[in-house]
C-alpha cells in the first residue's frame, strides 16, 4: 500500500495545471483543512486573490508573493464584487494560473455565481475546487451530525435571519449570524420551534481561537449569547433537536462561562 507521501508526490508529478482561473474553497479556516487539489493549485498560482476572512497561515501554501486581499468583512472596507470580477478577468489575460481563494466552499454563500458569470462571458477557462463549508466543519467540531435518520432528515443552511427556507426543517444553521441572534430566535419561534429548542454557537470554526456557547431559543431571544463573542469573528448558529445531547454536555461543563469552560474540556467530549 502506498504511503500518503507517495500518493502526494504522484499527484504533484502527474497533475498538470491548465492556464485559467481557479475558484478554490479554503475550508473553514485551519490551513490543513483545504483539499489536496486546492493546496496544490495554490502552490502553482501566479497570483492569488483571497478573501478578507481567510486565515493568513493558509497563504503559506502559496509560492507566489503576488497576493491580493479582496472580499468582504463586516465593519471593514471591502472590495466591490464587480471590481473583483474585473480583477479576475484582467489577471487571466496576464498570468497563467490565477486563484480566487474563498472561505468555506465557494458555491455556498460565496458569491461564486457572479464570478462564474463574468469569467464565462469573457471566455476565460475556469474551474471550481470545492472546500469544506463551515456548517459541516462546525458539526465535526461538535462531534454532532446536523442530520439524523430519527429526528432530522431535512437541513436548512441560510444567511437570512428573518426567513427559513423550509418551514418543516427540524435543523437550521445560520451563517454569519452573530449580529442577528434575536431575529433568528424570533423567526424560528414564529415558525413553530419551541422555546427549549437547543442552540449551539461556534465562533472562528477550526481555528485556535475557536469558541463554543450553548443555550436554547429562549436564551437566544434574550440576547445574552451575543456578549460572549468577539465583534470581529464569524459565528455560526446551529439550531435543532439534534443538538440537545451536545448542548447538555456543554451545560454540564458550565460554571459561569460556557465559552471558556468548554475550551478547557473540549477534548473530553
Amino acid at each position: 500500500m502506498e504511503s500518503n507521501t507517495d500518493l502526494s508526490l504522484r499527484y504533484t508529478k502527474a497533475s498538470t495545471v491548465k492556464p485559467g482561473v481557479y475558484l478554490i474553497g479554503a475550508g473553514p479556516g485551519a490551513e490543513d483543512l483545504i483539499t489536496v487539489r486546492g493546496a496544490h493549485l495554490l502552490g502553482k498560482a501566479d497570483i492569488v486573490f483571497y478573501d478578507a476572512l481567510i486565515n493568513p497561515t493558509m497563504l503559506d501554501w502559496c509560492t507566489s508573493t503576488n497576493l491580493v486581499q479582496v472580499g468582504k468583512r463586516c465593519g471593514s472596507h471591502s472590495t466591490s464584487q464587480r471590481f473583483i470580477n474585473k480583477q479576475l478577468v484582467d489577471a487571466a489575460l496576464k498570468y497563467k494560473v490565477v486563484v480566487r481563494l474563498k472561505g468555506g466552499d465557494p458555491l455556498v454563500f460565496g458569491r461564486a455565481q457572479e464570478e462564474i458569470d463574468a469569467l464565462d462571458e469573457a471566455g476565460v477557462y475556469f474551474e471550481v475546487v470545492p472546500g469544506i463549508t463551515t456548517a459541516l466543519a462546525a458539526s465535526a467540531e461538535l462531534k454532532q451530525p446536523p442530520t439524523s435518520r430519527e429526528i432530522s432528515r431535512t437541513l436548512t443552511l441560510t444567511t437570512m435571519p428573518s426567513r427559513c427556507a423550509y418551514p418543516d426543517s427540524p435543523t437550521s444553521i445560520y451563517y454569519m449570524g452573530r449580529d442577528q441572534l434575536t431575529m433568528i430566535a424570533n423567526t424560528l419561534l414564529i415558525q413553530g420551534y419551541s422555546m427549549d429548542t437547543p442552540v449551539c454557537l461556534v465562533e472562528s470554526v477550526s481555528l485556535p481561537t475557536q469558541r463554543f456557547f450553548s443555550c436554547d431559543l429562549g436564551g437566544l431571544l434574550d440576547g445574552d449569547a451575543h456578549h460572549h463573542f468577539s465583534d470581529k469573528s464569524p459565528v455560526i448558529v446551529m439550531v435543532g433537536e439534534v443538538y440537545r445531547k451536545v448542548a447538555k454536555k456543554l451545560n454540564r461543563l458550565n460554571t459561569t462561562d460556557r465559552v471558556t469552560t468548554f475550551l478547557k474540556h473540549a477534548t473530553a467530549m
